[in-house]
């Protein structure tokens, strides 16, 4: 069996690695590492002039935590070991980031690039109906979201469906986040998990000994970074990092690499990938036709931004980044991993690092519970307060403040609520894993410290449960 397809096997052995360092019973782990409910779906759809059979998933990892958590994502390499990795790291994420959710996972086997809007949406609405008849969606029993291949456009048809069968329910629109604003969306949430690897890479950089050891100096400015994957995570992640002065010297997309040196304008790439969609010939920078190769560049952080398996025992060696953020769902393999620490590769694992994107889904699911949006009821006290305190200083320092410094000072907008609730949630958990690795002298990794800060969670979770008589 290959790499590629054991990648639930892989989450699996980075438990059993971290069990050791927890004192949880061996069977409550083994319920831990379990998935509670696998459902595999195949219904008909009618393409064109033709009946074309669909296969998807739906994966419930973990019910400690109600309602279960993940996101649903379209490709033609969706396969239920796939589902059921992706679902059992939503649950570790979550107990991560301190989100009370179980973990969740949906999927369906198609390639969205060859159907119409008409035909995905057909697809979309069958298989939320689909979910609706066994109830395995539900703002109390499992919420989807966007993931690879799917988003605003696919969360909007799934809400509308769920909400024509659930008319009589007052929360409906809650059985789904990563939503238009105008269905129930949270200011924020496209951007989410790229400023969340921003955030946590931040944080980790800040640390002057941790990064001595590896031969950088504090901070995040200046520091040279690779990105894999163009798409919404890594665009995010990349145009942040670059706004405090990071320099992405590449760029790896699925049909090639651009690699320059002195920089590329974030930006100017999306913009030119927008209006030619590809990044192929991109005057701006030197175009590498095998992407992978993109990423065994020098750089001082890589992050691989796209899909599961991408650093292999293959080509662990070659990698020459100082830290790996893990932007993708279980990029590095187990065995991968073994090769970079030994070489000295700061891993910042991404169970912790991506988990912005379910922070954020959890502030949505909060909004569409409480009926109001963020900063609504305070923002216009806080906005006069804050005029108030800067027409006292003038009164009292005879100093006339500027427009600029004034309008610096307001209220806190929904965004602005959002980025600070998932800035602070990612600096704390971020200090929580980090303190964990440094009180377990034989601990290696930050990934071991994350799963059982996760493991030690979701246990004492389950024995307050009492389900173990």
């Amino acid at each position: 069996m290959s790499e590629q397809i054991k990648f639930f096997q892989n989450v699996q052995t980075y438990v059993d690695q971290a069990a050791g360092f927890t004192k949880l019973p061996k069977g409550l782990i083994e319920q831990i590492k379990v998935c509670n409910a696998v459902y595999q779906i195949n219904f008909p759809v009618k393409i064109k002039d033709q009946i074309k059979v669909i296969e998807a998933y739906r994966v419930q990892h973990s019910h400690h935590r109600l309602p279960t958590k993940g996101g649903i994502r379209y490709s033609d390499m969706v396969n239920q070991d796939e589902v059921m990795a992706l679902a059992a790291l939503m649950t570790y994420k979550c107990a991560v980031v301190n989100v009370p959710f179980g973990g969740a996972k949906g999927g369906i086997r198609i390639n969205p690039k060859e159907y119409t809007q008409e035909e995905l949406e057909r697809i979309t609405r069958r298989y939320t109906f689909e979910l609706i008849k066994k109830g395995f969606i539900g703002p109390s029993q499992d919420v989807p979201a966007p993931d690879y291949g799917t988003g605003e456009r696919e969360m909007s048809w799934i809400a509308d469906t769920y909400i024509q069968f659930n008319q009589q329910d007052l929360n409906a629109s809650a059985c789904v986040t990563g939503k238009p604003i105008g269905q129930g969306g949270v200011h924020g949430r496209t951007e989410a998990t790229g400023r969340g690897i921003f955030y946590g890479l931040r944080h980790a950089c800040s640390f002057a000994d941790d990064m001595k050891k590896i031969g950088l100096t504090a901070g995040i400015e200046g520091k040279t970074v690779i990105v894999q994957g163009f798409g919404n995570v890594g665009f995010h992640a990349a145009k942040v990092l670059e706004e405090n002065g990071a320099v992405i010297v590449g760029i790896a997309e699925y049909e090639g690499g651009l690699y320059n040196p002195k920089g590329i304008d974030i930006d100017d790439l999306k913009k030119y990938q927008i209006e030619n969609r590809t990044i192929r010939n991109y005057p701006k920078a030197k175009f590498i036709k095998q992407s992978n190769l993109l990423m065994e560049e020098a750089c001082d952080i890589l992050i691989p931004a796209a899909l599961e398996n991408q650093i292999t025992k293959d080509n662990a060696d070659r990698i020459k980044a100082k830290i790996i953020g893990e932007g993708a769902n279980g990029p590095i393999t187990p065995q991968a991993e073994a090769i970079l620490l030994k070489k000295g590769v700061m891993i910042i694992p991404d169970m912790y690092l991506n988990a912005g994107g379910v922070t954020v889904s959890y502030f949505e699911w909060l909004k569409n519970l409480s009926h109001v949006s963020f900063g609504r009821l305070d923002y216009r006290h806080q906005d006069n307060a804050y005029n108030k305190i800067v027409d006292l200083i003038e009164h009292n320092t005879g100093r006339k403040i500027t427009k600029r410094e004034r309008d610096s000072l307001h209220g806190a907008g929904e965004l602005d609520i959002v980025r600070s609730g998932l800035e602070d949630t990612m600096v704390n958990s971020y200090e929580n894993i980090r303190d964990i690795l440094k009180r377990h002298k034989k601990m290696q990794s930050l990934r071991t410290a994350a799963y059982v800060d996760a493991l030690e969670k979701i246990g004492v979770t389950y024995l307050q449960m009492g389900v173990f008589p």
